[in-house]
């Protein structure tokens, strides 16, 4: 019973039974302007029924449940057998079968089905973004897989399976699977061409013993992964000549139902993304299907790859919309010194100005997800422009992340601090993006690969910042500094963070003055291009429409 003196007042209420979706207005908007008519009703109505659930008070309970009670790795049974499994809250599974029914793992049966995908996993990752990685690994074997057809015929129609069945036994009698992949070793990290892992050819054709390890193996309790180890005559100068690093395809369950030989020998104890387990494995005659050619691993799995890393973008853009839509939330009810902290100048600015940062990143991962449905419809344009903006964009919007959470969380004070608001848990997750599938310096030098190596990239990428040209003159100004630094990449490596940044803004800019409304495209443009605010957020110029920004991103409950 509360005392007397106990009366809660000027609390916001919790941000809870509302539509995640629709009052994502950046969100919803760019699904419908870049899905075709035809498709357009029925995604907008199916993306709106998972934003309820996500904005459910149930599933938010489950999401703060799978993040409260992280799985826990069992060795051995109890008689002493090696069983190497991972067990998890039943929230966890409740969240994992929800995502896949939801179609998170399949993206290409159906007309813009990259994204309606996207939205979906940008709102998933809003209720918990540990679920998330075998969701987007699973979505992302299906490229990896289709360098050996026969494997991708057999496989994806498990993969993109709606079915989510959590019981380790052969792929073949289960109606749906999730996948992990492991290529980072002790010794090499981000450097693969460094593994180790080798590949003993057996009598199957296509077969392969492989004995090794694997330093961060992601969703381990999954039915299959892709991994790299080197098949024979294996060094770095005999690739692509019947040997070298080799993709290949490690299920959990061999077909006669025995456990292949998949040693777990720990969980790693992380920063954020603590409902998932990410683990150190062991392979030691561990059975495995060659993917694609010996000696071609790298291409073989770097499908994979750029669908992870959109994915990052996409995950990034999803934590920034939540702790901007609880921010905002929370300053439309929380009074102080007379007025509501929306209300006043100072902190207006200070949500408008993370409001700007979240859309920004939305409209850039949402249009790369357009262009993989046109990419897989043989628009070769939109394929090059994602082999120069995907990496620009992993750079750049994850690295935005941390900061934008960590600001919000601010905006709440003394109550952003405490577990219960949820701001910490976005806070822990913020980093993650930035460093999973390649940190800033690799996605950075991979900007200068795609620069380098394939013109086409960079004609798609001016051809689409150029539809913006005339619309507002920081933009052009910015454009035309971009093609500056462009002209000369001789000694570009000490520099190719500054590029990557630089392309990302251009690129966001663009989309912002093309789509977004006037008050949002000036915002950036003048901040972010023009030079005209401050390193730290809430350094907009007081002169622009800040109070339109806010109520753009303000939650409907």
């Amino acid at each position: 019973m509360a005392g007397s003196t106990h009366t809660v007042t000027n609390q916001a209420p919790p941000l809870t039974g509302y539509d995640v979706f629709t009052s994502d207005r950046a969100l919803a908007e760019a699904v419908g302007r870049q899905l075709a008519a035809g498709a357009r009703e029925e995604a907008l109505a199916e993306l709106s029924g998972l934003g309820r659930a996500c904005g459910s008070s149930q599933t938010q309970e489950w999401g703060a449940q799978a993040d409260a009670h992280p799985p826990v790795l069992r060795t051995h049974d109890r008689y002493g057998h090696r069983v190497d499994e991972v067990d998890f809250h039943p929230a966890w599974h409740r969240l994992l079968g929800k995502g896949v029914s939801a179609g998170l793992t399949d993206a290409r049966s159906r007309p813009g089905g990259q994204v309606r995908r996207a939205a979906a996993f940008l709102m998933w990752t809003q209720v918990d973004a540990g679920n998330c990685c075998p969701l987007s690994m699973t979505h992302a074997a299906v490229p990896a897989l289709r360098a050996d057809p026969a494997l991708a015929a057999e496989w994806e129609p498990r993969l993109t399976s709606r079915v989510y069945d959590r019981e380790l036994r052969p792929a073949h009698l289960k109606a749906g699977v999730l996948f992990g992949m492991g290529m980072t070793e002790k010794q090499g990290g981000s450097d693969v061409r460094a593994n180790s892992t080798s590949a003993r050819p057996l009598a199957e054709d296509g077969t392969y013993e492989l004995t090794g390890h694997k330093w961060f193996c992601s969703a381990p309790m999954s039915d299959g992964f892709l991994v790299l180890a080197r098949a024979p005559g294996g060094t770095a100068r005999a690739e692509g000549n019947g040997g070298g690093l080799t993709c290949f395809l490690v299920p959990r369950v061999l077909a006669d139902g025995t456990r292949n030989v998949f040693l777990i020998q720990r969980l790693k104890d992380k920063l954020g993304n603590r409902s998932n387990a990410s683990a150190e494995v062991e392979f030691a005659g561990t059975w495995a299907r060659r993917v694609g050619a010996e000696g071609r691993g790298v291409p073989a799995i770097i499908g994979m790859v750029a669908a992870t890393r959109l994915d990052c973008v996409l995950g990034s853009a999803g934590l920034m919309r939540q702790a901007v839509a609880q921010a905002v939330h929370h300053c439309g009810y929380r009074e102080a010194f007379g007025a509501k902290l929306a209300d006043q100048p100072l902190m207006r600015n200070v949500l408008a100005d993370l409001a700007v940062e979240s859309e920004a990143a939305t409209t850039l991962g949402l249009r790369l997800a357009a262009a993989c449905d046109a990419a897989a419809g043989g628009d070769e344009r939109e394929r090059a422009l994602l082999r120069l903006a995907v990496p620009a964009a992993k750079y750049w919007v994850t690295k935005r992340c941390a900061p934008v959470v960590v600001e919000a969380a601010e905006c709440l004070g003394g109550n952003g601090y405490v577990e219960e608001s949820g701001l910490p848990r976005l806070v822990r997750e913020s980093p993650l993006n930035s460093l999973w599938e390649g940190a800033g310096n690799v996605q950075a030098l991979d900007v200068l690969r795609a620069l380098g190596r394939e013109p086409a990239a960079l004609d798609a990428y001016l051809t689409e910042v150029g539809a913006a040209r005339g619309a507002d003159h920081r933009l052009d100004a910015a454009i035309r500094g971009l093609l500056t630094e462009l002209a000369d990449l001789a000694g570009a490596e000490g520099r190719a963070r500054l590029l990557a940044e630089r392309l990302a803004l251009v690129l966001q800019g663009a989309l912002l003055v093309r789509y977004a409304p006037p008050e949002v495209a000036d915002a950036f443009c003048a901040s972010r291009l023009g030079g005209d605010g401050g390193a730290a957020f809430g350094t907009l110029p007081p002169t622009l429409d800040l109070a339109a920004v806010v109520e753009r991103a303000r939650p409907v409950v």
